[in-house]
């Protein structure tokens, strides 16, 4: 139970056209929405899900002393497409090769009118593939966001990114249950272990481990432990069909990828106008400092507030780190306010 109002629904968007091509059929979003919706409709913040995350998995940080206090906000989660709970492919048998961030953003801003009657955003706050989507919503729509949050994210996903994105669907491609085109006659449990493994060599920092946080912070008694309970298991919950689509979703990120722009990064960036608080991890190995340092320059109303931890790509997300979870409310309270 919480001590503020918490409602939630399914919004059906019919056939959804697509940003680079093809149809999403009978296209859903589930929601949910904590705190009250002002008079005015001028108090929403929207906070899109992170890669395999769904609402449950992201609700922690807010709270009347959490990040984003929904006695003050209207903070609506949109479950971004592919995560199995709005449509995925475990849930879509046609579901489409690739959903973009462009087709996310869109189908949310329609999701804000047709069932609140929203027209325009306080901030949109997102981590990671959240923090994506915040920056396409502020080159989709600059309008109708004031300001964004974009917490360990960037404009483009960098090449040592997609390189990395590329290894995780190979070796899920390498399964014997793979029947192509990331489907699978089964759930590969031998390559969602080897999946995991791979994902915490970059989730977190060279100085993380050598500092033996895996086991002394998270409390582990060994790697191997760590590895099965914070990796392999928690991907182990996911189906491998949704997994492989959001990593064709966060590869293909890009804010230039549209015909205003031509892939023009620099000319995309300079279109936004709201403000935009830029939180890069300073050991973050996807989404580096300075990727964001690149953008900082072409951005008209911008701050670089790099995120002083050695929790890597986990220090946006520090639900078991109080130090980085306080940098993180004190920062993006502060954002709001002005």
């Amino acid at each position: 139970m919480t001590d503020w109002p918490v409602a939630e629904g399914t919004f059906s968007l019919g056939d959804l056209p697509l940003h680079r091509g093809g149809t999403l059929s009978d296209a859903r979003i589930v929601w949910r929405a904590h705190g009250t919706l002002s008079p005015a409709r001028d108090n929403v913040v929207l906070y899109p899900t992170s890669y395999s995350a769904q609402h449950p998995d992201i609700e922690w940080l807010i709270g009347p002393s959490g990040v984003l206090d929904p006695r003050r906000w209207f903070v609506v989660i949109p479950n971004m497409f592919g995560n199995g709970l709005s449509s995925s492919p475990s849930n879509t048998p046609d579901y489409p090769d690739l959903v973009t961030a462009w087709d996310n953003v869109g189908a949310q801003r329609r999701l804000l009118a047709e069932v609140f009657s929203v027209e325009r955003l306080h901030a949109v706050y997102g981590w990671s593939m959240g923090a994506q989507q915040a920056y396409h919503w502020a080159t989709a729509f600059p309008d109708q966001v004031a300001r964004i949050v974009v917490n360990c994210g960037s404009a483009r996903t960098a090449v040592h990114n997609r390189i990395f994105l590329d290894c995780l669907m190979a070796t899920l491609e390498a399964a014997p249950e793979h029947l192509g085109n990331g489907r699978f006659s089964a759930e590969p449990a031998g390559a969602i272990s080897a999946f995991g493994r791979i994902y915490a060599t970059m989730a977190l920092s060279q100085d993380f481990y050598r500092a033996n946080l895996h086991l002394t912070a998270l409390g582990h008694p060994d790697l191997e432990t760590y590895l099965r309970k914070d990796w392999v298991e928690r991907y182990a919950r996911r189906k491998a069909a949704d997994l492989y689509a959001q990593l064709r979703t966060w590869s293909a990120g890009d804010i230039a990828d549209h015909p205003r722009f031509g892939g023009d990064l620099p000319a995309a960036l300079r279109s936004i106008t709201a403000r935009v608080l830029l939180m890069p991890g300073e050991t973050d190995q996807y989404f580096r400092v300075a990727d964001n340092e690149a953008e900082l320059s072409h951005l008209r109303h911008a701050a670089l507030r790099p995120i002083p931890s050695i929790w890597g790509h986990r220090a946006g997300n520090p639900i078991p780190n109080p130090p980085d979870a306080e940098f993180l409310r004190a920062q993006v309270r502060d954002w709001l306010d002005h």
